[in-house]
C-alpha cells in the first residue's frame, strides 16, 4: 500500500514546482516551460502504459517481492537524479525511468490477489485505489509546501520516502508466488495493446468507451496545466498551487467514495452520467473565464462533482458485459485511460502555450479549460444521442 501511495505521490509531488524547476534549468518563458512540462508528463505516462503489464508478467515469473523492491529502490535513486538535474535532458531521462518504476500497481494488485480469499479481493483492490488517491492528494500538498524551501526539496523528500519504504519492504514483505503458481515469462502476456484490440469485441460498448475516453482526456487538463494556469492567471506560488490541488483531491475522494452512494439510488446510472458531464462542462467553462483566485478556490469542491460520471459509465458497461467479460472490460478501460493520460498533457499544454506566449494574438490562460469543456460537450452529445434512456 505504501508503494502505491508513493508511486502516486511521485506523479503529484512535482506538479507545484515543475514550472519553476523547468524555468530554473532552461530559462525562457512560462509558455515554453509548459511545453516541456507536457513532454515530461507524456513520457512518464507512456512508460507507465508500456511497463505496467511488463512488470506484472515479470512478477508472475520471478515473484512479487523482487519486482516491487527493485522498483522502489530504483525510484529512490531516480528522485535523487531529478533533485540534482542540471539539464532538461537529464530531467527527461529521469521521468522516463520514473514512469517505469511507477508502473507497480499491477504488481501490487497481483500481490493482494495472492494473499486474498475470493470474497476479499474486491475490497482489497479498492484499498489500492484508495492508496493511489491518497498519494495524489499528499503529493501536490507536500510538493507545494516543500517547494517553498526550494525547487529541489520535494525530490529529496521523495527519495527519502522511497528509501524508507525499501527498508520496510526488505524487513516485512513476504514472497507470495510459489512454484505451483509461478509461470514462464511470455512477451505476449506483457503486451499493453492486447486489451485495446479487444474493444471491438465488446458488443455495445464502443459508444460508452468513446464517452469515457473524451471525459478522461478533458479531465487531465487539471494535472497538465493547473500549475501553469494558476500562476499565469492569479500569480499563485507553489504553496498555494499545492494546497488547491490537495483540496481538489480530497473533494474528488469525497465525491467518488461517499456521495455517489447517495446519488445513485435516486438518479440511476444514466442520469448520473448526464449530470456529471453537464457539471463538468459548467465547471471547465467557469474556470476558463474566472479572474478571481478566491472564487476559483471556492469552485474546486463544486467542480469535483463532475467525478460522478466515470463510475456510472463503468457501471453501465459492466452491466452490459457478460460475466466472462468483466476482466477484459476492466483491461480495456485501463488502456483507454492510459491513452488519455498520454495525449492530454501535450494537447492541453500546447493549447495553454498557444494563448500565453508573448506573440500570441490573444492572451487567454483559460484556453485549455475551454477546450476541455468542448470535449465533454461532445461526450455528452454522443451519450445523449446513442445511449437509451433505460440504461
Amino acid at each position: 500500500m505504501l508503494t502505491v501511495t508513493i508511486d502516486s505521490m511521485g506523479i503529484g509531488l512535482i506538479l507545484p514546482v515543475l514550472p519553476d524547476l523547468i524555468l530554473e534549468i532552461e530559462g525562457g518563458t512560462l509558455a515554453a516551460a509548459a511545453l516541456w512540462g507536457g513532454v515530461l508528463s507524456t513520457s512518464f505516462a507512456v512508460m507507465q502504459f508500456l511497463c505496467g503489464p511488463l512488470l506484472g508478467a515479470l512478477s508472475d515469473r520471478y515473484g512479487r517481492r523482487p519486482v516491487l523492491l527493485v522498483s522502489v529502490g530504483v525510484m529512490a535513486v531516480d528522485y535523487l537524479v531529478m533533485a540534482v538535474a542540471g539539464t532538461i535532458w537529464l530531467l527527461l531521462a529521469a521521468r522516463i525511468v520514473g514512469g517505469i518504476t511507477a508502473a507497480t500497481q499491477a504488481t501490487a494488485n497481483a500481490f493482494l490477489a495472492d494473499i486474498s480469499a475470493p470474497h476479499e479481493k474486491a475490497a482489497r483492490f479498492g484499498l489500492v485505489g484508495a492508496s493511489f488517491g491518497l498519494g495524489f492528494v499528499l503529493g501536490p500538498l507536500f510538493g507545494g509546501l516543500l517547494g517553498e524551501m526550494g525547487t529541489r526539496a520535494p525530490f529529496y523528500a521523495a527519495a527519502a520516502l522511497s528509501a524508507l519504504n525499501l527498508s520496510l519492504g526488505l524487513a516485512v514483505l513476504p514472497e507470495t508466488v510459489t512454484e505451483a503458481t509461478r509461470r514462464p515469462f511470455r512477451l505476449a502476456a506483457a503486451n499493453p495493446l492486447g486489451a485495446v484490440r479487444r474493444i471491438g469485441r465488446l458488443a455495445g460498448a464502443r459508444t460508452l468507451l468513446t464517452v469515457f475516453f473524451l471525459y478522461q482526456l478533458a479531465f487531465y487538463v487539471y494535472p497538465a496545466t493547473w500549475a501553469y494556469f494558476t500562476q499565469a492567471r492569479f500569480g499563485w506560488d507553489p504553496g498555494l498551487i499545492g494546497i488547491s490541488l490537495g483540496v481538489f483531491g480530497v473533494s474528488m475522494a469525497a465525491v467518488q467514495g461517499g456521495l455517489i452512494r447517495l446519488i445513485q439510488p435516486r438518479l440511476g446510472e444514466r442520469r448520473m452520467v448526464a449530470a456529471g458531464l453537464t457539471l463538468s462542462i459548467c465547471a471547465f467553462t467557469t474556470l476558463a473565464f474566472l479572474t478571481s483566485g478566491a472564487l476559483v478556490m471556492a469552485l474546486i469542491p463544486i467542480a469535483a462533482l463532475g467525478a460522478i460520471a466515470p463510475p456510472a459509465l463503468q457501471s453501465i458497461m459492466s452491466q452490459a458485459a457478460g460475466a466472462d467479460e468483466q476482466g477484459t472490460l476492466q483491461g480495456v478501460l485501463t488502456s483507454v485511460n492510459a491513452v488519455a493520460v498520454i495525449l492530454a498533457p501535450l494537447l492541453m499544454t500546447s493549447t495553454f502555450a498557444a494563448f500565453t506566449h508573448p506573440a500570441a494574438p490573444v492572451t487567454f490562460p483559460g484556453a485549455a479549460f475551454l477546450l476541455a469543456a468542448l470535449l465533454v460537450g461532445v461526450a455528452l452529445g454522443v451519450f445523449a444521442r446513442r445511449v437509451p434512456a433505460v440504461a
